[in-house]
């Protein structure tokens, strides 16, 4: 080790993804149904490059469709464990919008992600400023099937955003996230909980 600290560190989308940030961005996302399937196929195809978990995430203004930004959980291609989908795509919007909070203005951004937040992306998405969470789903299917820790989230959790001005709708193409995470689980890709095994 370096006797000197870091002093700083940058993440990037992995090469598969910038080269279809063109297609993905060419067209408006006109409804949950759309926003999600993009967000499902960025998952699956985020495990099989590689790069990370089976995790995708968009932030879409709500009222054009426009995508703003899409993210894909980057842990293995970074070697940064804070690198989620969510965080991701919520960094990505932010340094594209030149603002840390995604709400100012009046802004009605939407993070669309395939499955319900782990315990950081639920304090990172609290404190974005989008104003709607869309999921696949929520359970322990994510947990159940692919091995991942996503932390102890209180039970309150969706309450807690709604209090705070940002409403979750569940149930989006829930199979097609579970099929993914499905697929993650027979494979052999890297599962990557800091205390526990990392490997199946």
């Amino acid at each position: 080790m370096d006797a000197t600290p870091t002093s700083s560190f940058s993440a990037a989308l992995p090469e598969w993804l910038v080269a279809e940030l063109p297609r993905i961005a060419a067209e408006p996302l006109p409804d949950d149904d759309a926003r999600m399937a993009l967000a499902i196929e960025l998952a699956d195809r985020n495990w099989r490059e590689g790069s990370g978990g089976p995790f995708g995430a968009l932030v879409v203004d709500a009222a054009s469709g426009e995508l703003v930004s899409a993210g894909v959980n980057l842990v293995l291609s970074s070697g940064l464990s804070s690198l989620h989908a969510e965080v991701t795509a919520l960094s990505l919007a932010q340094r594209r919008l030149g603002r840390w909070d995604l709400g100012a203005g009046g802004a009605e951004l939407e993070l669309v992600v395939n499955w319900a937040t782990c315990v950081m992306c639920y304090g990172a998405t609290m404190w974005s400023g989008v104003r709607r969470l869309v999921i696949a789903g929520d359970g322990d299917e994510c947990e159940r099937l692919t091995g991942f820790d996503e932390g102890p989230m209180p039970a309150d959790w969706m309450d807690e955003f709604e209090r705070r001005g940002i409403r979750v709708h569940s149930g989006v193409r829930r199979d097609e996230a579970i099929g993914v995470f499905r697929a993650f689980g027979a494979s052999d890709a890297v599962v990557y909980n800091a205390r526990g095994a990392t490997e199946r």
